[in-house]
């Protein structure tokens, strides 16, 4: 008797491996809550897993290969979850976690949005929005120093912020200081215009912004006059202790070594502190040493701190920002011009 030739065809083989699996919803409310306003989450997982999706009645019905189709269920199962204990997921969120899907191959943690900081004055709640957002917030409710690193747009100064407003309205603090080295300006300070306030305002100026995106500007002002938050340059810190604040240094990576040590040791009892900056984006003169490279040499054997790193996939500003970082990082380093 011949022998029967059964394998299968590439056409025949693709459509075995596509399959259809379904989500049942607790109720329409709960569905738009997951799909989003207009299908808008729906949309964003379709074209990012090359699968169908369709909503019939509180059904969802994925079509697709096999592999994919199980990363959809276990996403889709995730925000149910998250809707379920209160919180509706955000474009944003829904792309972060696709990305985590696809690289890690797994669900990611939808607990990471559904940690509240603090609710601004308008009503936004402001929360981690990625592992890494949800790391460094623990880390500074563990810890009295933190430092955050990565490239810019992952909320690395917007986040200590809204965690130093959160202890000062609990009265975990007393005040809350924030500073930056006015390294861009350098010695040219005195070619602006105005008094030296007037002159390092600008250098200041993301600070302010983050904080009258949390608290009423009236507010803000009544307690900057009343030196309860404080924003000045690094160099008004020196000879200061710094007792029962929340002290937050933006913009690490210009600092000297010398200067890094200065703003440390500047920490009183009851005071936490949390260091944020880039350290590819050093502003310092050529052959000056950055001090936020050089703290983690010196300190990584130092107990009671946290070192949390960012990366591209923390960045939570418009997705083109996201490619952006990536492509820089990527690209080889030229000499300066």
């Amino acid at each position: 008797m011949p022998d029967v030739d059964r394998s299968f065809s590439p056409s025949e083989t693709a459509a075995a491996s596509r399959v259809i699996r379904t989500v049942p919803f607790a109720s329409h409310e709960e569905a738009m809550a997951v799909l989003g306003p207009r299908d808008g989450h729906l949309r964003l997982m379709e074209r990012a897993f090359d699968a169908a999706l369709i909503l019939r009645d509180t059904t969802l019905e994925i079509h697709g290969h096999v592999e994919t189709v199980q990363q959809i269920v276990s996403l889709i199962e995730e925000f149910i979850h998250l809707v379920r204990r209160g919180h509706h997921p955000t474009n944003d969120e829904v792309r972060y976690a696709i990305t985590a899907l696809r690289e890690q191959r797994a669900a990611p943690d939808t607990a990471v949005f559904a940690e509240v900081i603090l609710t601004s004055h308008r009503g936004k709640q402001i929360r981690p929005k990625t592992a890494h957002q949800r790391e460094f917030t623990q880390a500074v409710r563990a810890h009295d120093l933190v430092f955050a690193i990565g490239p810019a747009g992952t909320g690395k100064t917007y986040l200590a912020v809204a965690l130093a407003v959160a202890a000062l309205n609990s009265k975990r603090v007393q005040r809350i200081i924030l500073t930056r080295p006015a390294v861009e300006a350098g010695e040219r300070l005195g070619f602006l215009p105005g008094d030296l306030q007037e002159k390092i305002n600008p250098y200041l100026r993301p600070l302010y912004d983050a904080l009258y995106d949390m608290m009423e500007i009236e507010k803000v002002e009544r307690l900057l006059e009343k030196k309860i938050i404080e924003i000045a340059p690094l160099a008004f810190m020196r000879g200061r202790t710094l007792n029962d604040a929340f002290i937050i240094m933006d913009e690490g990576q210009n600092t000297s070594p010398e200067q890094m040590k200065m703003f440390l040791t500047r920490m009183g009892f009851g005071s936490q502190m949390v260091v944020t900056g880039d350290i590819t984006q050093i502003d310092l003169p050529d052959g000056q040493r950055s001090g936020l490279v050089e703290v983690r040499r010196i300190l990584e054997a130092v107990d009671d701190l946290r070192f949390v790193l960012f990366d591209e996939r923390d960045v939570v500003r418009h997705p083109l920002v996201q490619r952006i970082v990536k492509a820089y990082d990527a690209a080889p380093r030229g000499k300066k011009a």
